[in-house]
């Protein structure tokens, strides 16, 4: 079936890789139960745990791969190809279950906590949780359940963590939104100042100009009078007998004294 889903050449490469990965994982388990000494089953137990890495590490690349090439596939390769990627997943899980399965058979009950599908599907499944809890003792139980407490109660605790650095930071950010906006503020009131003394910059340049204007026209009729009164002294200078100059009141020569004559009648003589 998975020879008929129209694949990338590199997405076809990667389940290739898969595909040879889980022939070795088969004939590696069914050498596994020829082999009497429990030296070399845990050996090889070990290398076909190196090789379940491999395939988990190709799992991933392929899910990858396939999320980058959704949109130019149709949605029925989408989902042909979503089904061979949860068949591997499930295939790979079958083989992690198998080998924990040797590994309780050699007496090794510090069981490897390894999911194949642990980047690709999440946490391990039920299936396998069940496994793992029945070939336990029940100190064993007890130590993994206060070591699940006590990993639990540390993401507890980084959350807090996490928590509290975000409300230190979100109140950084407010003190820092509240600084920025009364500097705002007092940037306005500021232009708005500016703006105001402008104004009446304006209107004091404007009566200053007014004022000007008008004590130019004040100096220019005094320099019109005086240069008139030096003109008159200047022509009585030259021309004292001239009679329009003695018609001006002020520079007329002055008048003579006259005499009272009063006549004596004859009876007073």
């Amino acid at each position: 079936m998975a020879s008929e889903i129209p694949m990338s050449p590199h997405l076809e490469q990667i389940h290739g890789e898969i595909r040879d990965l889980f022939r070795v994982l088969a004939n590696g388990f069914q050498r596994l139960d020829k082999i009497k000494d429990s030296n070399r089953q845990s050996k090889q137990l070990e290398e076909l745990a190196e090789k379940m890495r491999e395939c988990k590490r190709l799992v991933k690349e392929f899910d990858r791969e396939l999320k980058d090439g959704e949109a130019r596939n149709s949605p029925e390769v989408n989902k042909q190809l979503n089904d061979e990627k949860q068949s591997m997943i499930k295939e790979l899980n079958s083989y992690v279950a198998l080998r924990k399965t040797y590994l309780n058979t050699l007496g090794n009950k510090k069981v490897e906590l390894f999911d194949a599908g642990a980047g690709v599907s999440g946490e391990p499944t039920a299936e396998e949780n069940v496994q793992m809890a029945s070939s336990m003792s029940n100190q064993e139980l007890v130590d993994a359940g206060m070591k699940r407490m006590d990993e639990t109660d540390q993401a507890i605790e980084r959350s807090k963590q996490v928590v509290h650095q975000t409300v230190e930071i979100g109140t950084q950010t407010a003190a820092n939104l509240k600084g920025q906006t009364d500097q705002m503020g007092r940037v306005v009131n500021d232009l708005d100042t500016i703006q105001f003394s402008i104004k009446k910059a304006s209107q004091l340049v404007k009566e200053i100009g007014r004022q000007v204007a008008t004590d130019k026209c004040i100096m220019m009729f005094l320099f019109l009078i005086v240069c008139g009164v030096i003109a008159i002294i200047v022509v009585k200078i030259v021309n004292p007998n001239n009679k329009d100059i003695r018609d001006i009141p002020g520079l007329a020569p002055p008048a003579q004294s006259r005499r009272l004559l009063y006549l004596r009648s004859p009876e007073s003589t």
